[in-house]
């Protein structure tokens, strides 16, 4: 039996809309403004300055790349889990991850340690900017 606590726990540690990027809008900003790159094995980071007040994470897995669907899945799964650790960390970026080819054949240690690998890096390179990009219209 669950308690209203652990209930209210599970839902805080899920995946809202807020962290998300829904639109396509949204991805394409991200595509066309890039500020930083963070790549590893796997997959690439693009980033750019956010709308609102927290990141947002957007996940580009390719048919062509991962052909069954619980590869993509289990990265993608992999990736949110990742990201909800450490966007707390991130200043607010709209973030695109995309999975590169092959991804599939990293098992879940090293795709994590990658993810990690990859949330440092475009955090120390988007410090390094000389002023953050502001969003625009």
């Amino acid at each position: 039996m669950t308690s209203a606590a652990d209930t209210a726990a599970a839902r805080s540690a899920g995946f809202p809309c807020e962290a998300r990027l829904l639109h396509q809008s949204g991805f394409n900003r991200a595509f066309n403004q890039t500020a930083c790159k963070a790549h590893q094995s796997g997959f690439l980071l693009l980033a750019c300055a956010g709308e609102g007040t927290r990141s947002r994470l957007g996940l580009v897995v390719a048919k062509r790349h991962l052909k069954r669907a619980h590869e993509r899945n289990r990265i993608k799964r992999l990736a949110r889990e990742s990201f909800r650790q450490y966007a707390p960390t991130l200043p607010a970026l709209d973030i695109v991850l995309v999975v590169k080819a092959g991804a599939h054949e990293l098992d879940n240690a090293t795709l994590h340690s990658q993810l990690k690998a990859g949330w440092q890096q475009l955090y120390r390179r988007w410090a390094k900017l000389p002023a953050s990009p502001q969003p625009t219209a």
